[in-house]
């Protein structure tokens, strides 16, 4: 298995989150990929350096507009004349979540404090110094990955940071900024007539689903744990199917908060009938650790073990694979995890 890790992504070292009414210590912590970089290590897996992609295959799923606020935010940011130690929005304007539009139209307002509440989703995306170079490396590991799985490859792993399944076409969340995932498939869909994701995390692949919801091109799997009182809350039900041309081809298997190894298990071998009865060329594997018993934001009780059984169940799907690093936020436990699963897989 190739893999691929760009070290300018751990220089994204966000300052504060928002957590039930408090600012605490964030969870997304650069010594995450330290982790990872050592259970790669163990595997006698050396990570490549991603090319440089730029923002091309960015522009593919978000718009230029949100693309353009990442970038410019921390430059605008130092220019206010009282700020905190990060960009942080203090308004979040409604919108109505019609699935019938792609996105939204490009923030009215000009002012950084305007386009922060509008390009900003919640109170866990801050931005930062380092924050648009560490999601630039992000994306192009990710899009690295699918041009060598576009090559011939039939197994990649992407180690990404910051993660990006909860990012929308037009908006960051969730600790994600670009969808990462999301870019990658679209990069595949150049060669492979039909790309499956199958998304394994404790949060509903919320962007993802976003991105794809109206198209039949892509089919979008999300396990996770039953959103009715657990982030992102307002997507990752069973009957969010798809819209328009994209109706059937949304499936999300929401697991009962405590579930441990064997409910997602059977949660994706139902995902891989699905994967199968598609018809897909290709796999994206969104995949996050934040399953784990251990993680400090988790609801599900899987043993790192238990990512080994998944890495043979997607072994088992037969399809060239590439693996999109998301949560997971236990960093004791995170090696073992991905242990496991290059395992199972290999």
């Amino acid at each position: 298995m190739r893999a691929f890790y760009h070290p300018e992504q751990a220089l994204h070292d966000p300052q504060q989150y928002m957590r039930f009414g408090r600012i605490v210590a964030p969870k997304d912590l650069p010594e995450r990929t330290a982790q990872l970089l050592a259970a790669l290590e163990r595997h006698g897996i050396a990570p490549e350096r991603p090319a440089a992609h730029g923002r091309e295959p960015i522009l593919a799923v978000h718009s230029e507009g949100f693309v353009i606020f990442l970038e410019t935010t921390w430059r605008r940011w130092l220019e206010l004349p009282e700020r905190g130690p990060e960009a942080w929005p203090n308004t979040f304007p409604y919108w109505s979540g019609r699935t019938d539009e792609a996105m939204r139209p490009d923030c009215r307002p000009t002012g950084i404090m305007g386009q922060l509440g509008w390009y900003l989703g919640d109170l866990s995306v801050p931005v930062g110094e380092h924050c648009w170079l560490s999601t630039l490396r992000s994306a192009e590991t990710a899009v690295s990955g699918a041009d060598a799985v576009l090559s011939g490859e039939r197994a990649v792993y992407a180690l990404c940071r910051p993660s990006g399944h909860h990012a929308r076409a037009d908006r960051a969340t969730g600790f994600c900024y670009i969808n990462n995932t999301a870019v990658a498939a679209q990069r595949l869909r150049t060669k492979f007539g039909k790309v499956a994701i199958l998304d394994v995390d404790a949060h509903h692949g919320d962007g993802t689903q976003q991105i794809f919801y109206r198209r039949d091109d892509v089919l979008t799997i999300s396990v996770h744990a039953d959103p009715s009182n657990y982030y992102p809350f307002f997507t990752g039900y069973a009957d969010e199917r798809g819209d328009g041309p994209g109706e059937g081809y949304n499936l999300n298997l929401p697991l009962a908060h405590g579930a441990g190894g064997a409910e997602m298990a059977a949660a994706v071998a139902q995902a891989g009938e699905a994967i199968r009865a598609f018809g897909a060329e290709a796999l994206v594997v969104a995949l996050g650790y934040d399953a784990h018993k251990d993680d400090p934001i988790g609801v599900l009780k899987l043993e790192s073990a238990d990512f080994g059984t998944i890495g043979a169940q997607v072994k088992a799907m037969g399809l060239p694979t590439l693996v999109v690093q998301e949560g997971g936020y236990a960093i004791e436990a995170i090696g073992a995890c991905l242990d496991a699963f290059l395992g199972g897989f290999r």
